[in-house]
């Protein structure tokens, strides 16, 4: 039995009045109008919505309708905070505290930080908003011997930016690694993201931010994958270089456990 690719045009056309036609935050045509137009089931036509929601494209109100989304932002993995990466963006970013103490490092975070299991880390959860939407949810640790006074302001004087105040205390970030995943967010982070019913998935992003050798912070974010899409540039492989003469220099790339990944010129004598 051949398959049934009915939804696919239906999908296609709300697709199209979106690009030409509709504006953010505009109503589609009802259920009721789309199945007689294309001859179909409702079935068939929520199946097609649902793949546009799923996108990102339409984003559902419970008892109000099916509307045309803000677009997604591009994100692109760069070392820079939320705020930092929303001006980039040409967006109005503000960044609200949710919560800041000292505690003890829990053996994962104690782990990435390069820290003894128990060792005291200021613990800080953020909420991320840009143009009046909350976007990121973040939940961050600092080894309190290396910033002991971080929370001094806190809540009234947090820092916006946890890198400018690296920097400013002399650990400049300069790499990092990041692991990227998806997942449906908690109820807990539904409600803070303001996660309707149809758009419950998020990125989910762990990042341990290095100055030099310095294990300087661990972080877990997720972003509301409705208004993002992930972006990573990629490039060709350089060529493995073998020398043929005495005195040549080759490259190589330096797959150490620290994940710094640089190139080393070594002189053959």
């Amino acid at each position: 039995m051949a398959p049934d690719y009915k939804h696919v045009r239906v999908r296609d056309y709300l697709r199209g009045l979106v690009a030409h036609e509709l504006v953010v935050g505009d109503t589609i045509p009802s259920e009721r109008e789309l199945c007689e137009r294309f001859a179909v089931s409702r079935m068939t036509v929520r199946q097609a919505i649902d793949a546009l929601v799923n996108e990102g494209l339409l984003h559902r109100e419970q008892g109000r309708g099916t509307f045309v989304a803000p677009p997604r932002t591009d994100m692109e993995l760069r070392l820079v905070g939320f705020g930092d990466d929303m001006r980039r963006r040409g967006m109005s970013p503000h960044t609200e505290l949710l919560d800041a103490e000292t505690v003890e490092a829990p053996w994962d975070v104690a782990e990435a930080l390069e820290l003894e299991p128990g060792a005291a880390v200021h613990h800080v959860q953020r909420l991320g908003w840009a143009d009046g939407r909350p976007m990121a949810l973040e939940e961050a640790w600092v080894p309190a011997t290396i910033f002991p006074h971080l929370l001094d302001g806190a809540p009234d004087a947090f820092p916006e930016s946890l890198y400018a105040t690296f920097r400013d205390h002399g650990h400049d970030p300069n790499w990092g690694e990041d692991t990227v995943s998806a997942s449906d967010a908690s109820a807990h982070e539904a409600e803070l993201l303001r996660l309707g019913r149809g758009a419950r998935t998020v990125l989910r992003i762990a990042r341990r931010t290095f100055a030099d050798q310095v294990a300087c912070a661990f972080s877990r974010s997720c972003y509301r994958a409705d208004r993002y899409t992930l972006w990573v540039p990629l490039t060709a492989p350089n060529p493995v270089v073998t020398p043929r003469t005495q005195g040549a220099a080759t490259s190589t790339v330096d797959a150490s456990p620290t994940g710094a990944a640089r190139t080393i010129q070594e002189v053959r004598r």
